[in-house]
């Protein structure tokens, strides 16, 4: 949308008066609120990732509560202990979230979690949680596998994320939570980046899918007992994982984990001396390979057999035979004992379509507990959001405008610390907007993937503890969690459902209030009047932009082909 690249060397100049409409603000009005300060030593403490351990969620009926648990609700009432209750209070958490309530009993319970639930809602230390007590109750009970403690029969837990940054983000949570003593509850160590694998082995190991192969792969004989030792398995940010680059890491990860328990359950039925070592040399020697290619086989054919796909009159008989064989397979290899747990975590999981993160979900782990937020893929009623239409030549001026607007409203009303975030689509387009905004007086962080790891740390740590302004492209619009960020701006439109969601998810978290302002063209009027829709109606925001991908594809091949001929690429900003 935005020409930046073409603008580095202009100096902004107001051109004209913007005409600018109420986004979904003017849909239905908004349920009263109360803002909650969870109490005095944490209001005290400057924490980075405070939002963590509070949701959003739909009013109750006496309207004054919209994100935490009620107050009869407390830790240890969904069956935590007292030590990891003590260790959350201490923390400055009073009491869960509604998310938190709502999963933490079915995690605590051994079953398999997908947790789906809006930005902001306390995902992170809703499968933190549990996971630390059943570790530390494993740890002070003694349930290791055999008499003398070695790496084999120890209880792993195993966090999986799409990047390095949202790899330490939950390191630094889970050393949040500590025993009396000040020290955390468990070791908790990142592998990936730059990150090795530690010397001491942690009990919580955080990495990215990439870094976590190259150091279990039976192929290499390199820790293959560690597949054995892991009970707990957490994907982060799910619907990321299980598409897109990361899909054939993940789906490998998988398998490996569920052949490893097919073969301690087929140890454990056939009563085996040593179960430990032969099946750690079996998963070493064996071919995960070629069980990835019959469960991938396995996992197409039961989407070809989805409801509606297959019109059952026009098959032959031995087509009817072939398929009743192949779902007798597979019930057999479904049939094992369980081993190890799975959890799911994402804040947009659709499962329209064969191939969606949502979809691959249900067949893949069917008998797996589901928890949906109330505003998943939604409104959230504590955001205000508008939307300007911009030009080619007011556009510049828009985003100076609404970054200059907010940051005078915030000092007016005393509130410290000013953040906004301004998201753009492509590197180029940051890294124009940013200069843009110095040109006009305004100094800005910048985060994109062309900066070095070090760089985006660094940026986000300044943004963190100074506040400001933060130009970014949807890098920073997963999982990162910064507090008190009171504005999102679009200098972009988002061109995805999920892209939208996350953007808008950066505001408005742990209870608080937000703004979101979202400049547009011509090309995207359509698109933001159908989320307007959706807002009125309550339907979730991926509906909008599912009936208008095809009207979209057409402005883009469109404008592609108009502009093409005189506009170099870096300059397409779509």
């Amino acid at each position: 949308m935005l020409h930046f690249y073409s603008l580095f060397s202009t100096t902004p100049k107001l051109l004209s008066r913007l005409s600018h409409s109420s986004f979904l603000s003017s849909s239905a009005p908004s349920p009263p609120f109360r803002l909650i300060w969870l109490n005095q030593s944490y209001r005290r403490r400057t924490r980075a990732f405070s939002s963590a351990a509070v949701a959003a969620s739909s009013p109750n009926k006496t309207g004054t509560d919209t994100f935490l648990a009620e107050e009869t609700v407390s830790w240890k009432s969904l069956g935590l202990s007292d030590r990891i209750s003590q260790a959350l209070f201490n923390a400055g958490f009073d009491r869960p979230s509604l998310v938190q309530a709502a999963c933490m009993p079915s995690i605590l319970s051994g079953k398999d979690v997908v947790m789906a639930a809006e930005t902001g809602s306390g995902k992170t230390y809703g499968y933190l949680v549990p996971l630390i007590d059943k570790l530390c109750s494993a740890l002070r009970n003694g349930d290791i596998a055999s008499e003398k403690p070695t790496s084999s029969s120890r209880s792993f837990s195993v966090v999986l994320c799409p990047n390095v940054l949202l790899c330490e983000q939950v390191v630094r949570m889970a050393n949040d939570l500590s025993g009396g003593d000040g020290k955390p509850l468990l070791r908790v160590a990142t592998v990936g980046g730059r990150q090795g694998w530690p010397v001491n082995e942690p009990d919580i190991i955080v990495s990215t899918p990439g870094a976590l192969l190259n150091n279990i792969d039976p192929k290499t004989h390199h820790r293959s007992d560690f597949i054995r030792s892991v009970k707990y398995v957490v994907f982060d940010e799910a619907d990321m994982l299980l598409c897109g680059g990361f899909e054939n890491q993940v789906i490998r990860l998988i398998h490996m984990l569920r052949f490893d328990e097919k073969l301690l359950s087929r140890t454990n039925k056939s009563g085996l001396e040593n179960p430990v070592e032969q099946n750690s040399d079996s998963v070493s020697h064996f071919d995960f390979k070629g069980e990835e290619d019959k469960q991938n086989e396995s996992i197409s054919e039961a989407a070809e057999m989805s409801e509606g796909d297959v019109d059952a009159v026009d098959l032959t008989e031995e087509t009817r035979t072939s398929l009743v064989k192949k779902k007798d397979r597979r019930r057999v290899i479904k049939k094992y004992e369980r081993s190890k747990q799975y959890i799911f975590v994402a804040a947009t999981l659709p499962v329209n379509g064969k191939k969606t993160a949502g979809a691959v979900l249900k067949k893949m782990f069917p008998d797996a507990n589901w928890v949906r937020g109330s505003y998943l893929h939604q409104h959230n009623p504590r955001l205000k959001e508008k939307c300007i239409e911009v030009t080619t030549d007011t556009q510049v001026d828009a985003l100076i405008e609404a970054v200059k607007q907010f940051d005078s409203k915030a000092l007016d009303h005393g509130a410290g610390v000013s953040r906004t975030m301004v998201f753009s689509n492509t590197v180029e387009a940051v890294e124009a907007a940013a200069n843009i905004l110095q040109r006009a007086g305004i100094e800005c962080f910048r985060h994109h993937k062309d900066l070095s790891l070090e760089e985006r740390a660094e940026s986000l740590d300044d943004f963190r503890e100074k506040g400001g302004i933060f130009v970014c492209t949807d890098a920073a619009a997963r999982g990162v969690d910064i507090p008190n960020v009171s504005h999102v701006i679009q200098a972009d439109f988002a061109t995805c459902a999920v892209d939208f969601l996350h953007r808008v998810g950066r505001t408005a978290r742990a209870g608080q209030f937000g703004v979101v302002t979202s400049l547009y063209n011509e090309s995207n009027r359509h698109l933001v009047n159908a989320i307007r829709a959706a807002g009125k109606l309550g339907q979730p925001v991926e509906s909008a932009f599912s009936r208008k991908r095809r009207f979209r594809n057409k402005l883009k091949k469109r404008a592609g082909l108009n502009e093409a001929r005189d506009t170099p690429t870096a300059e397409l900003m779509v």
